[in-house]
């Protein structure tokens, strides 16, 4: 509605000004005849050419999504370290690629696990790109138990992290505690012991400055990628990300 409402005052608003005298325009404000008139001409074109409100409105909305990404780009340079250099975050690929791709993903998102086997067969093809994983569980409290859980893992090395990662990846289905429980016991971690570690401190700590980083960025989705100056929020398939990697690598090739 408020989108509807700009597009329609601008087009009146241009539309009028054509309507009124250049020296009426500059010297002096339109009598109620003249803004009945105006009404009038904008009633009739619009009656006329229905089409041009709807063209007005396209073009409102990409300029409005293209203000928005460039928005999030300016943050994302403002913030590159914290996004693509982290110690914190779990990464998979090469740890010294030339290319980042940032992951922003919850274990209870069914496009995240669509898009689990096509970014790793992607990032392992290229043989130079980092995978930056940021857990974060937006989908309620078994999401944010998922995230803890993988954390922990990750504290225990990179390694057990991988297994936990793909574990609740793969599962089909919506994790629940229990279902969380026994898949991290399956792949290797004690559990009882997890227990106690899930609450800790610095797991506190990372998937707060996560999630504070999301709402910088305006990250509201998940999946949500960074790949060079682009942000995607959808899932994504192989040939799409190997695109986007490309595009970054010559892009840092431009200005090195």
């Amino acid at each position: 509605m408020i989108v509807r409402t700009l597009a329609a005052a601008f087009l009146a608003s241009t539309l009028a000004m054509t309507a009124i005298p250049a020296q009426a325009q500059e010297n002096m404000p339109l009598s109620p005849k003249q803004v009945d008139a105006v009404k009038k001409v904008v009633r009739d074109y619009l009656m006329e050419h229905p089409e041009v409100l709807g063209e007005a409105l396209e073009a409102l909305r990409e300029k409005m999504r293209a203000q928005a990404e460039s928005d999030a780009l300016k943050m994302v340079e403002a913030r590159r370290d914290e996004i693509f250099n982290n110690p914190d975050d779990p990464v998979a690929g090469n740890p010294k690629g030339d290319v980042v791709v940032v992951e922003f993903f919850d274990y209870n998102c069914g496009f995240c696990k669509q898009t689990f086997d096509p970014v790793l067969e992607a990032v392992k093809a290229d043989k130079n790109t980092k995978l930056v994983m940021k857990e974060m569980p937006i989908l309620g409290p078994d999401s944010v138990l998922a995230a803890r859980v993988a954390l922990v893992a990750k504290a225990q090395g990179q390694a057990k992290y991988d297994d936990v990662h793909r574990a609740f990846m793969k599962f089909r289905g919506r994790l629940d505690e229990k279902t969380i429980f026994r898949l991290a016991g399956e792949a290797g971690l004690n559990v009882e012991q997890l227990k106690k570690d899930i609450n800790g401190p610095d797991i506190d700590r990372q998937l707060k400055k996560v999630s504070e980083l999301a709402r910088s960025l305006e990250i509201g989705a998940t999946p949500t990628f960074i790949v060079g100056d682009r942000l995607l929020s959808s899932a994504v398939d192989q040939s799409t990300l190997k695109q986007l990697i490309d595009n970054a690598r010559k892009g840092l090739a431009k200005k090195g």
